[in-house]
């Protein structure tokens, strides 16, 4: 569904939704003492810095006296060779999975993003590194390309998967 741009945009918008993860992956993880969680290959940390901690289950900075685990999670499980895993944070006890569709949450607006373009084959097709203020036009601009199925945003400083956005 294409619709008119918002109001600074020079390119008719393409209709998206921002997901967050699914917390069903992570729930044998909450509640588990330290010794227990590091068997797992995961690690506990009280938020101590707001921001710091981006919660990829429900899309938001933890506030500081949370719990955050840190987890390898393969975010791009395809059988192509862009296959790949990276340390995201999780909230301990995170139920809720964010979704919005034509909003970019705040944990997104307030860094810099890699942004990455896969086909229906999990196969990269475009790429760019924007600021989080402007990603509503590069998605746009992937979207425009009809073979981008769906695209995955990453922190460019760190790496870490920050979430998906598919068409609605």
């Amino acid at each position: 569904m294409v619709r008119r741009p918002r109001e600074g945009y020079d390119s008719l918008m393409i209709d998206y939704c921002v997901s967050g993860l699914a917390p069903e992956p992570f729930t044998h993880l909450y509640g588990l003492d330290d010794a227990d969680l590091a068997a797992a290959g995961a690690k506990r940390y009280v938020v101590d810095a707001n921001p710091g901690f981006p919660d990829r289950i429900e899309m938001r900075d933890l506030e500081v006296g949370e719990v955050a685990l840190l987890v390898n999670y393969e975010h791009l499980p395809g059988s192509s060779p862009y296959r790949s895993r990276h340390a995201i944070f999780v909230r301990d006890g995170a139920t809720q999975t964010y979704r919005s569709v034509n909003e970019v949450p705040a944990v997104m607006r307030t860094r810099l993003l890699s942004l990455r373009g896969f086909d229906a084959g999990d196969m990269m097709i475009e790429a760019d590194v924007v600021d989080g203020g402007a990603v509503e036009a590069a998605i746009a601009r992937f979207f425009e390309n009809t073979d981008v199925a769906y695209i995955h945003a990453h922190n460019a400083k760190r790496g870490c998967y920050a979430g998906r956005i598919d068409r609605v």
